[in-house]
This record gives C-alpha cells, sequence and structure tokens, in this order.
C-alpha cells in the first residue's frame, strides 16, 4: 500500500505508474473519497473537542447549570454517531480503492505486456544439444518409475501426481542441498518453516488479496492455502516494531504450497510444471527503509538463485519482468528461467522481487530510525528453489541416450552415492 499523502502529492507519477502495469483503479475517485475522509475527520475531531469542553464544564457546574449543559450535549452527541457512522462509510469505501492502487514500479523496468515482453538480461549455460532425440520429463519419470500422473490425477483430480522411488529422492536431495547451500553461503539466513493455512490478513498485506482470490483454495473458516511461503513469513512481524540493530532481518523459508491455477486452462496440463500443490524453499529480506539497499538485496538474492543453478550446471537465463508482468506491489522482478531441452525454450523456476515499504505499510511492520522516527521496513523475496518443477530442466538437460540420468555431482552426496538413475530397458 503507497502513503495516502504520497499518492496526494504525487497523483500524476502514481497514475503513470499504474498505466505501465496495465493495472485499472480509479485514482480521481479515491481523491474524492480522501478528501471526504479528511473533512469528515475534522469536523468529528471539532465535535468531540466541544463535547470534551462541555463534559468538563458539568463536573464543575452547579445543579442547575448542569441540568442544562446535559441537555445541550444530546442533540451534540447525536450529531457525533451521525459524523461516526458517516466516516466509517467513507473508510470502507477508501481502504477498497487504497488496496488496489499499485506500487510504482522502477524505472528501469521495460514497457510491456505480458511475460512475452519480459527482456533477457544475460544468460548462462549452454543449452543442452543431444545427439539424439531428448526425452521430456514425463516420458523419464515414467521410465524410471519416478512419477505416476495416471494415479496422481486418480487420488487428487486434475493436475495431481505421485513422485516415487528416485523422483522423491531426487527431490529430497533437491531440498537438502538448497537448505545447506543457502546456510553456507549466508548464515544470516534464519531458517523457518511456514504456514501455508494463512488468515486473510497476512493475504491483503502481502497484496494476494483483493486481486488474486481466484488463484487462491479457501477453507470453510475464511482461511486460505498459500501459494508461496512468502505469505506467512510477511506475517511473521505483523503490526510490530523491529529493533533497528536487528535489521536486516533473513529468513529462509520452506512450505507446501499451493495454487489453483486459474486461468491456466490448457497449459501444462501434464506433467510437473503447473501443478496445485508443490514445495518451495523462499528468500525473504526484510531490511531499512533505503531504496539503494533494496536494490543490493535483490541483486544479492538473485545471485544466490544463480548460483544454486550453476551448482547443478542447469543452463538458464535471466530476464527483467516488463511493467505488465508485475504483481500489484513489486517495484522490480526477475525471473531466473531454466532450458527445457524437450520444448527448446526457457521456462520459469524462480522469481525475484523487491517491494519498497508497499507490503510492510499493509502489515504494519516498522522500526525506529536512528533519530527515533518509525519508519516502515522494505520487504524483498526470491525463490531458492521450487519442487517438483525443478526437477523439469534437472533430470531433461541430464538425459542420455539410453535413457538413463546423470545426477549432478552437487547432489551425488545427497543420493547417496547414486550418480546415475537407471537405464533405457
Amino acid at each position: 500500500m503507497l502513503d495516502i499523502k504520497f499518492i496526494r502529492e504525487n497523483l500524476e507519477l502514481v497514475k503513470a505508474g499504474a498505466i505501465k502495469k496495465h493495472i485499472e483503479v480509479d485514482l480521481d475517485a479515491l481523491m474524492a473519497l480522501d478528501e471526504k475522509r479528511r473533512e469528515l475527520t475534522g469536523q468529528l475531531e471539532a465535535k468531540k473537542a466541544e463535547q470534551n469542553k462541555v463534559s468538563q464544564e458539568v463536573a464543575t457546574a452547579d445543579a442547575g447549570t448542569r441540568m442544562a449543559l446535559i441537555e445541550r450535549m444530546k442533540p451534540l452527541k447525536e450529531e457525533i454517531q451521525k459524523s461516526e457512522d458517516e466516516l466509517k462509510d467513507v473508510l470502507t469505501e477508501w481502504r477498497q480503492v487504497m488496496v488496489q492502487v499499485p506500487n510504482i514500479p522502477d524505472i528501469s523496468v521495460p514497457e510491456g505486456d505480458s511475460d512475452a515482453d519480459n527482456a533477457e538480461v544475460r544468460t548462462w549455460g549452454e543449452k543442452s544439444r543431444f545427439g539424439f532425440e531428448p526425452k521430456s520429463h514425463i516420458e523419464l519419470a515414467e521410465l524410471h518409475d519416478m512419477a505416476d500422473f495416471e494415479r496422481g490425477a486418480k487420488v487428487s483430480g486434475f493436475r495431481g501426481y505421485f513422485l516415487k522411488g528416485m523422483g522423491v529422492r531426487l527431490n529430497f536431495a533437491i531440498w537438502n542441498f538448497v537448505f545447506d547451500f543457502i546456510q553456507k553461503r549466508d548464515p544470516a539466513f534464519v531458517p523457518l518453516t511456514v504456514p501455508s493455512l494463512v488468515r486473510r490478513e497476512p493475504f491483503i498485506g502481502t497484496g494476494y488479496l483483493p486481486q488474486g482470490e481466484d488463484d487462491l483454495y479457501k477453507t470453510q473458516d475464511g482461511d486460505f492455502l498459500a501459494g508461496t511461503a512468502e505469505v506467512g513469513a510477511m506475517g511473521y512481524y505483523m503490526d510490530e516494531v523491529i529493533d533497528r540493530s536487528a535489521l536486516p532481518i533473513k529468513f529462509l523459508g520452506f512450505s507446501p504450497c499451493f495454487r489453483r491455477e486459474a486461468g491456466s486452462h490448457g497449459k501444462d496440463t501434464k506433467g510437473l510444471m503447473r501443478v496445485h500443490e508443490f514445495f518451495k524453499f523462499e528468500q525473504i529480506i526484510l531490511c531499512e527503509a533505503s531504496h539503494e539497499r533494496s536494490v543490493a538485496f535483490h541483486e544479492a538474492l538473485l545471485e544466490n538463485a544463480e548460483s544454486i543453478m550453476q551448482a547443478l550446471k542447469i543452463p538458464y537465463h535471466v530476464v527483467v519482468n516488463c511493467a505488465g508482468d508485475l504483481g500489484l506491489g513489486q517495484v522490480k522482478k526477475y525471473d531466473i528461467e531454466a532450458w527445457v531441452p524437450s520444448e527448446k525454450t526457457y521456462r520459469e523456476t524462480h522469481s525475484a522481487s523487491y517491494f519498497h515499504d508497499f507490503q510492510t505499510r499493509r502489515l504494519n511492520i516498522r522500526y525506529r530510525d536512528a533519530d527515533g522516527t518509525l519508519r516502515f521496513v522494505h520487504s524483498l523475496n526470491n525463490t531458492a528453489a521450487a519442487t517438483p518443477r525443478l526437477l523439469i530442466p534437472l533430470i531433461e538437460n541430464n538425459q542420455q541416450e539410453d535413457g538413463s540420468i546423470k545426477v549432478p555431482e552437487a547432489l551425488v552426496p545427497y543420493m547417496g552415492g547414486i550418480s546415475i538413475i537407471g537405464s533405457a530397458q
């Protein structure tokens, strides 16, 4: 959420940001509501001040005067109640529009409508080339009994799956490798298992509600299942003031994740790319309210994720997301997309974003600056690993002509020394 004072003073800039992100919000209506909110607040404060003044007079008045003052207060009390009700209605409308106002994208974010307009920043590794027709991850998984999609659909429904045998071992190997890798690379990251069942407030705070409700699973009690550890982890310090000396705070959050994949009908309907239930390690940082610090941490988070991909020797490229492919609160985002040989294209495996104080203003997460001023911290996040999706480029890029799969050297210790999975029968 942007500061309403900032919106008032930079209205044209905020309008331009919404247009660049292709997000429709009536900012003129917001300004009218805000003017009404401020007017009613001033009137209500004046009436309450008068009420307090009369109450003080009542306390010291004689019996006759006291009764006259009490009678005088009756219509004032009714006016205050009427003003409070009117202000409450205006505030409801004001808040509904406020949560629709997008953050302003960084000047370096390219123009564009969708992910097709994202701009390549760099590539790493050579695209895998084979002297044979590469198999898809589905074929490889079924060949080695690493997954069962048919029974997964029978038990779980559309996009359901079972991981089996070496599929499970490889999945666990990735988790353990990523955990150790981040801990060794930056011990300041505190491991955190994060709830997936989360109340509405953290979803609103992180910007997933109200706009993204269609893609969330909802319980009969009005709670939601999160599609990323970011939601629960960001709620950790909700409504708290953090000691400045504790910043930056870094979490390595792990959680099961759930997404309905609304709007993805017909896309990646088979395999492990776009499933309803998966697992993620997420890097989350809370830092001081400094654009320069946010930018520096954003690049550092991306470097962590790239280093994981390089250690696993998975070819990839990095793209900077265009404005039309940014979420409501994101100032800037990078995606890492891994090379998938069977599709002859890159597919997303990681996303790195920073938000300034957009999320923390909604979540009321603050710290006291050196001069004693309360400020909202800045927030950032980036995928460390999402499985089973990461299995797709991993096994496809490491397949051999006989159908066997080479285990990346970095994972061999986590596979009990297994360096090759199966062979074609």
